[in-house]
């Protein structure tokens, strides 16, 4: 299956992926560009994940002041060596992240900080709204009207304000394939005047 080079250009603009990987995902998902962006999404996941045991010994720092000068925010994006923490895909993808903060005031990075209580909590007040539901679908519903509230305070878990197809944890698992090390958000602050 030949790929065209505007099919290559328009995989790699999506997903910011090598060439290399967009051509072997356009082949393999037969130049559906759906199934190839699937095909990167979840190599993306497997590479995570096999690199997910290694240490940090480097990062960047990225900041974010709104022109307003009224909201900023700072993220430390660690990585495994400085040849990547001083890579610019690197430091603009801090950059990035920390526009987010800025933007969308996340109170956790990842699902693990949140605290135990905040769960019950939330289940608590959505209780009354599984009344008159079918008694199988209550632990689905629930499930489902817990995420979307924390999917706004999880900054892992929200979609990218740039690019609302990707969300801030695939961004970080692209980094970790793109640079063949393990990257993590190991601190977010943000300010604001309001």
């Amino acid at each position: 299956m030949e790929t065209s080079s505007a099919q290559l250009k328009e995989l790699r603009e999506k997903t910011g992926i090598s060439v290399m990987q967009c051509k072997k995902a356009l082949v393999e998902a037969e130049g559906d560009m759906d199934k190839a962006v699937i095909i990167l999404k979840k190599k993306r996941s497997e590479a995570a994940e096999k690199k997910s045991d290694r240490e940090f010994g480097a990062g960047a720092v990225g900041v974010y002041v709104h022109n307003t000068n009224e909201v900023a925010a700072t993220v430390l994006l660690v990585c495994e060596t400085d040849f990547v923490s001083k890579n610019e895909e690197f430091v603009a993808l801090a950059k990035d992240i920390a526009l987010q903060v800025a933007g969308t005031d996340p109170k956790f990075i990842n699902r693990d900080e949140m605290p135990e209580d905040a769960l019950e909590k939330a289940k608590e007040v959505f209780a009354p709204e599984l009344e008159g539901k079918p008694e199988d679908m209550h632990e689905k519903i629930m499930e489902g009207k817990v995420n979307a509230y924390f999917k706004d305070q999880i900054l892992m878990e929200q979609d990218f304000i740039k690019n609302p197809e990707t969300t801030i944890a695939e961004m970080v698992s692209g980094g970790i394939q793109k640079f063949g090390e393990n990257i993590n958000i190991a601190q977010i602050n943000r300010v604001s005047v309001k």
